[in-house]
Parts: C-alpha cells; structure tokens; sequence
C-alpha cells in the first residue's frame, strides 16, 4: 500500500516527476558573481518556475487520469521542455553555491536547487526528451498492465486486491508470475537505458552517481545519510525478525512443506501483496486463537454502515478537521479521481496532488471498499493538508522537511485508526470494542503492515544505488533484485527467475522513476511523531491504543511543523513537533514492545532466520 505524493509545488517534486536535461549555460565564473546577484537569481527563478510549474502539473494529471498515446506523448515532451530548463537553472545554482557572503535562506535555496534533482539527463541535445520518454513509457506501461487469474486477463487494481483475498497457492503463484512476466520484464531494456542517462547527468552535476544525488537531499552527506538508514535498520530489524519467525511457521502450518517449508526464505506469494511488502491481508492466516479474533474488520464496519468510496474520503477530512484544519476546497471534490473510471486507462496507484501550489489540491485513488482504502484516504490527504500548510512559503520552500516527513504525516494520523476513533465516528459499536485481551492481535494486525514493510523500504532504494554505482551490472539486474529481496526481506519468488525478467520493474516506484528511501523514513517517523502527539494529548493508556481524533492542541503544533514546509533543515521540523533532533526508531519499537515479547515467547525452539 504504497503511495506517491504529487507536489510539483516543490522542485523537487518537478524533476521527480520528469527527468532533466543539464544545460552548459550560465552566469559568469563564480568569481565575478556578487551576493546580491545570487539573490536575485534565486528571486526571479522562483517566479518563473511558481508560474511554469502549473501547466506541468495539469499535464501529469490529465496522462495519470487518462492514458492515451497522445497524453503519454504530451507529458513525454512537455516534461523534456520544462525540466530542461530546471537542470539548466540547477548548474547556474551550482555556480552561485560559492559566492563570498551569501545569505543563510539564499545558500539553502540554491542547495535545494542543485540536490533535489531525481532524474538528471545528460547535456546533449535531445536527451532531456529522451529520458522523459523513457519515464512516461515505463509508468504508462505499468498503469495498464494486466496479470492473469485462472487464465483470465486482470487489471493492476484487481490484481492487487485479489493476491491478498485468495489462498489457493498455484493461483496466488499464476497472479504473481504472470503480472511479474507482463509488466517487469518489457522494461528491462529501456530501464537499463534510462540508468544510464540518469546516471550520465548526475556526474555532470557533479555527484559521483545518480544514487549518491538521490542521498543528498537530506540536510547531510550522502555516505551520512546512508549510515543513519542503516542504524534505524539496526534498531527495528529484531522486531522484523521476530515476525518473520512467526510468520513462516503459520505459513507452513496452512499449506505444508512441500509450499512453505519451516526454515528459510517465505514464498513472495503467499504473504498477501504483490510485492511482499505488506502482509496484513494473510492476518487470517497468522492470528493467534482467541486473541487474534479482534471482533471487527474495517472494510466490513464500511460496508455494513453502507459507505461508498467519496463518504470513506469525507470521514477522513473529517478526521483532520478534527484537529481543527479547514475543510477542503470545493474543487477537491470536483477536481479528484476517487473511483477507477469505467470508460479508460488510468494510474491507480494512490497519490495526492497540489497542482496549482495554492489550494487545487486532489486525490487520485482507485478506491474499494476496504479496510486498506480507508487507511490510504488517511494517508493521502495527510499529504494534501501538508501541502496547504506550506502553500505561503517560497516556492523553493514549498515540500516537506524531507520526503520522509511528506509520506509519515498521514501514515502517522492513521495509526489513529483505533477502535476508539472508529467508536467516535460511529463505525464500531462500543460494545465491540477489543477487550485488553485482545491487545496482542491488535498489535500483530499492525505489525503485519507497518512492521513487515521495513526491509523492503530499504532495499528498493538500496537495489537502484547499487545499479547506478554498477555494484549491479546492467547484466545481474535480476539476480541483484532477487539477492536484496533474500538479503533483507527473507523471501523468494515463487519460481526460478533468470536474466530475461525484471522483476524490480514490476514495482510502481521503480517504473515511473520514484525514490523510494522516503518510505522507509516514513515507517520510522510515523511513530516518533505518534508517540510525541498521543504525550501532548495526555494519553495514558497502552501507547496502540491512543487517538489524537479531536485534540485541538496536538493540531496546533502539528500545523506550526507544516507550515515549515522545507524552509529549515530537517531536524528543526522534527524537533518542533517532536522535541527530538534525531530520527529513532525506538518510539515504533515501544509502540511494538508487547508484541515482541509474546512473538518471542511463540518463537522459542524455532531457528529465526534464513
């Protein structure tokens, strides 16, 4: 249940979305160049690109919402002409950095401008146009995509839902095959193109490779920031471990050794997604007798209060609203694609977006009627409240803290889904609420998604710097997918793949070119921020159980760290909501403490491992 936010609002978020082309022109040699010149160019670079930025977004949009040759061709070439021009004002920034006496907001500004480039194209002519159709094709081919169940051609959205509803292993083996054989493997070739480009235009930007650009937008140096992943993988990856442990032999238990055996990697297929990444849909599967029965499901509290998919988006602006945040504009609801239209292709994958860096904010979803649904809603709109927050800041300024902040702020108001919240908003009956009793399943429930999705957070960014670095050649793509996936997630697939697929290719964020690092942050950072918010709201009771639903208070502060946008380097933004400067990951370990001690206590005897 991935997401990708769409704020072309932030530069960042501009290049991400179509890769640039680096242009030779500039301003004089750094020498010549005066403070009052750098503040300038910063002045009126932000005009324009405030200006040009919003044609770009409604062009995304429309090829996101309606996917046609033509679209893919207007937001191939209309991406190619404008992000040329943004990679040629990040060399020109590049040659500012170094100006005697420059002011502390214009050297970050021109940082950002140079750091926050994903996808760089090479300086020669018609390469931006290149690498920007590389993109388009890649993620239009994702959106339409299909797999199969019993032999029958299923859509992207369907395929999703239906690996994590059916049990039946040969079939879940079918889907998994099947829409990793259609959707990877056609892309291999110009994936192996576009790392090249990319990679060719982040050494001429001056970055070692494009995966040493991708690590520099952390307010510290790339190798820095990489250690610090590795050290929050190190405080949560016990945790992970244990649940891997109680996973597998649940897994065995239901379908015997001949599908998964007691030791070793799980089969990718059988967790409940597509990707193994998260695994709550199998919760069924995993829950402990008695204390696993919570009483309730979300998708059937949904149905049976007979929401569609607009009432489940309502009750998550009602959620923010709560904390006292203005409603969305009207235009959300006429501008947004909450259901799949009936009548073209589209891309479902969920993301919210600021198309006019003000107040057009949207949603794009494909909404059902479940549990999952309900969660992302919560999520996506954290992104849309995010971006109004900051809509009065510079341009440049106009992002999150970091990407990691923009994904947790959702991710960490849906950890407010409790049963407490759900009672409040009349979806559950108070008479069915968990008992105490029920607190280790609960906490398993959540541990499937939150917990499980870690290593695979970590390595899909992991796997793309090894590419670009060439620690993976062009020529072991899959083997070195295969091998992360092994190395941290503990799985395998299904069948033997070999060096005709491109298994990473059938993964949303690596088609369409999306960093994907900011997930991992925002797994960890969902909690710090959960645990500050439930302590301002003078929570006392088991921290899972907390909901901030209603807390004026908590909103307050919550919208004075919005409304930072990225003006500030990151740790300010943590520490004024927080009073932390550090990224941890012990507050998710608290958060989980209960359920590691039982998942040890059911875990004992049984090798932990692969």
């Amino acid at each position: 249940m991935n997401r990708h936010v769409i704020s072309l609002a932030a530069l960042a978020a501009a290049i991400a979305a179509h890769p640039a082309a680096a242009q030779q022109a500039g301003p004089a040699p750094a020498a010549a160049l005066t403070a009052a010149q750098a503040d300038a160019f910063v002045a009126a670079t932000e005009k324009e690109l405030a200006e040009s930025s919003v044609e770009i977004a409604q062009i995304s949009w429309v090829n996101a919402t309606y996917i046609t040759d033509d679209t893919d061709a207007l937001a191939a070439k209309a991406g190619g002409r404008f992000t040329e021009r943004l990679v040629q004002l990040a060399n020109e920034a590049a040659k500012y950095r170094t100006v005697a006496g420059l002011s502390a907001d214009t050297r970050r500004k021109l940082d950002l401008m140079v750091g926050g480039i994903t996808l760089p194209a090479p300086t020669r002519a018609g390469a931006a146009e290149e690498l920007s159709t590389l993109f388009t094709k890649m993620g239009s081919s994702y959106g339409k995509g299909r797999g199969t169940l019993n032999g029958q051609p299923i859509n992207g959205s369907d395929i999703e839902a239906a690996m994590g509803e059916e049990r039946d292993p040969a079939k879940l083996k079918e889907m998994w095959v099947s829409w990793h054989d259609n959707v990877g493997a056609p892309m291999r070739e110009d994936y192996i193109a576009a790392t090249k480009l990319t990679n060719e235009g982040a050494v001429g930007l001056g970055f070692k490779d494009a995966g040493a650009l991708w690590r520099s937008g952390y307010d510290m140096k790339p190798d820095e920031f990489a250690a610090m992943t590795d050290k929050l993988w190190g405080e949560v990856e016990p945790l992970y471990l244990a649940l891997h442990t109680y996973v597998r032999w649940k897994l065995n238990e239901k379908y015997g050794d001949a599908v998964q055996p007691r030791t070793g990697p799980i089969r990718a297929d059988l967790l409940g997604n597509m990707w193994a990444q998260e695994w709550g849909n199998i919760y069924d599967v995993v829950a402990p007798a008695g204390a696993g029965d919570l009483g309730y499901d979300i998708g059937d509290l949904l149905k049976a209060k007979q929401y569609d998919p607009v009432k489940m988006v309502k009750t998550g602006e009602g959620f923010y609203s709560s904390l006292g945040f203005a409603p969305l504009p009207e235009t959300f609801w006429k501008r947004s694609q909450i259901v799949k239209p009936r009548d073209r292709e589209v891309i479902c994958h969920a993301s919210a977006w600021d198309v006019d860096n003000v107040d057009d904010l949207r949603i794009k979803m494909c909404t059902k009627v479940n549990s999952d649904d309900f969660i992302t809603i919560h999520h996506e709109l954290g992104h849309n409240y995010y971006q109004r927050a900051y809509n009065q800041q510079p341009f440049l300024y106009k992002n999150g803290a970091n990407d990691g902040f923009h994904e947790a702020i959702g991710d960490f108001v849906a950890l407010s889904i409790t049963p407490d919240y759900l009672v409040k908003i009349n979806l559950l009956d108070p008479a069915k609420v968990p008992a105490a009793d029920k607190d280790i399943g609960l906490l398993l429930r959540q541990a499937m998604d939150k917990v499980a999705f870690l290593p695979f957070g970590l390595m899909v960014d992991k796997y793309r710097w090894q590419l670009f670095s060439g620690e993976i050649p062009a020529g072991q793509m899959q083997a070195g997918w295969d091998k992360l996936r092994l190395q941290y997630q503990g799985i395998v697939p299904p069948v033997a793949r070999d060096e005709t697929k491109f298994d990473a290719g059938a993964k949303y964020h690596v088609a369409a070119g999306v960093p994907y690092t900011r997930y991992f942050l925002a797994r960890i950072l969902q909690f710090q921020f959960y645990e500050a918010a439930c302590k301002q709201a003078g929570w006392k009771g088991p921290l899972h159980r907390c909901s901030f639903f209603g807390n004026k208070d908590v909103g307050a502060k919550l919208d004075a760290m919005l409304k930072m946008g990225q003006s500030k380097p990151w740790p300010d933004a943590l520490q004024a909501f927080t009073g932390t400067r550090q990224m941890s990951g012990k507050a998710m370990v608290n958060y989980f403490a209960p359920l590691k001690a039982w998942l040890d206590q059911q875990n004992k005897g049984k090798p932990t491992g692969w």
